[in-house]
């Protein structure tokens, strides 16, 4: 999902489905991307059940979503990561 990334660095949350097997077939993927992205935005330390909640309109036929949810916990980790150290960096 080229959309998320800025230049050639991935976004988190592409570097984390790439990592832990989140991506599926390339039909769900997208949709729980922006969905997970619009989660993170607002919530960026959400719960299990919380990620749980905010997929539940977005079906993946291809697999599981074990991986899915281990993803979206690692992209919420690396965001709050790289926000305390630019929060750290200002003068």
């Amino acid at each position: 999902m080229e959309g998320l990334s800025r230049g050639p660095e991935l976004h988190p949350l592409q570097a984390a489905f790439a990592d832990l097997g989140g991506a599926q077939c390339g039909y769900c993927t997208p949709a729980i991307l922006m969905t997970a992205k619009a989660l993170l935005k607002d919530e960026p330390n959400p719960s299990r059940e919380r990620i749980k909640a905010a997929l539940a309109g977005n079906l993946a036929a291809a697999t599981g979503y074990q991986q899915i949810y281990e993803a979206i916990e690692e992209a919420a980790r690396l965001m709050r990561e790289a926000h305390a150290v630019h929060q750290e960096a200002k003068p």
